[in-house]
């Protein structure tokens, strides 16, 4: 459904509406494993587009998983179309995989995802003339790939800045030094596209066999890389309350594109929320649905978008 079909619906077809109707609801099929959400607001023609890519796991188009349900993706697109701009957020893959129960986990790769995002941004494009890519956490390294082509602007919200096998051993280093040799010389076979024939079970859930095929496709990314091959105008946002994504890593991304615009948030937090006191309410609003995410965030997006 391109976007003159999309017209057409609004003239003929009901659509469902928010309380405050600033945006009218279109559900919009991509392909035989994408759906998601067009918001369309109202009384504006050719509004820019901004295409939300959704961060690591079975994701919704909503930013929600089956046990984290917080809605940060689903807040953040009705933010920005109460500002004017149309939004389209769309489920992953394998939300739509695990339903159907087709799900091969040997077979899944990481450019499968980066493949996805190039199929929405091209099912858009060029109807809407101005497409902007808004990747979340691990969305942003495959919206930075794919906004390569056919997008006019590019937004990393809690994105790496380093490549993952980097954070891994960082990550699991502050709990399980001892294990730190043996990530390093799993990367490396994985790195040189060999199998990991001995797996330790502590690590099995990234090294299993199953696996395997999908961490050899990741490992090979480094989001600096990626971002400094754009010519196209950066926004890198990052929130200090971030307890997965450090503001280091959004200096990193800054660093390698020199010419990004860099936002640090006060408060926020990895989902996106303003966070004002400690750990424990930062870790439990991942589970809370009513929390809005930042307005400082969707003013910065607004902002960044109005004027590219």
């Amino acid at each position: 459904m391109k976007k003159n079909v999309v017209l057409a619906f609004l003239i003929f077809c009901p659509l469902s509406r928010a309380q405050n109707p600033a945006y009218q609801t279109v559900e919009i099929h991509i392909n035989e494993l994408i759906d998601g959400t067009l918001l369309l607001p109202d009384g504006i023609q050719n509004p820019p587009l901004a295409i939300l890519i959704a961060g690591s796991g079975p994701t919704d188009r909503n930013g929600n998983q089956p046990m984290l349900q917080n809605n940060s993706l689903k807040y953040l697109a009705e933010g920005l179309s109460k500002k004017g701009m149309a939004t389209f957020r769309y489920d992953k893959r394998i939300i739509k995989q695990i339903k159907l129960n087709t799900i091969k986990e040997e077979d899944l790769l990481f450019e499968d995802f980066i493949d996805d995002a190039q199929a929405v941004i091209n099912y858009f494009h060029p109807d809407f003339t101005r497409v902007f890519i808004i990747g979340h956490s691990e969305g942003s390294l495959i919206g930075m790939v794919a906004a390569q082509e056919n997008a006019v602007g590019f937004i990393s919200l809690s994105g790496a800045g380093r490549p993952i096998d980097d954070i891994l051993k960082e990550q699991i280093g502050k709990q399980a030094p001892n294990l730190v040799a043996e990530l390093d010389q799993n990367f490396t076979l994985l790195k040189e596209k060999k199998e990991i024939k001995t797996v330790n079970p502590i690590l099995a859930s990234l090294f299993r066999p199953t696996v395997q095929p999908y961490m050899r496709s990741w490992v090979k990314y480094n989001p600096a890389v990626e971002i400094a091959k754009l010519n196209i105008p950066v926004l890198i946002v990052n929130g200090n309350k971030d307890l997965q994504v450090s503001v280091q890593d959004a200096e990193l991304l800054a660093a390698a594109k020199t010419d990004a615009q860099l936002a640090i948030i006060d408060n926020m937090n990895h989902i996106l929320k303003n966070i004002e006191a400690d750990v424990m309410e930062n870790q439990m609003s991942y589970n809370k649905k009513e929390l809005p995410v930042s307005e400082k965030l969707i003013e910065m997006v607004v902002g960044f978008i109005g004027k590219n």
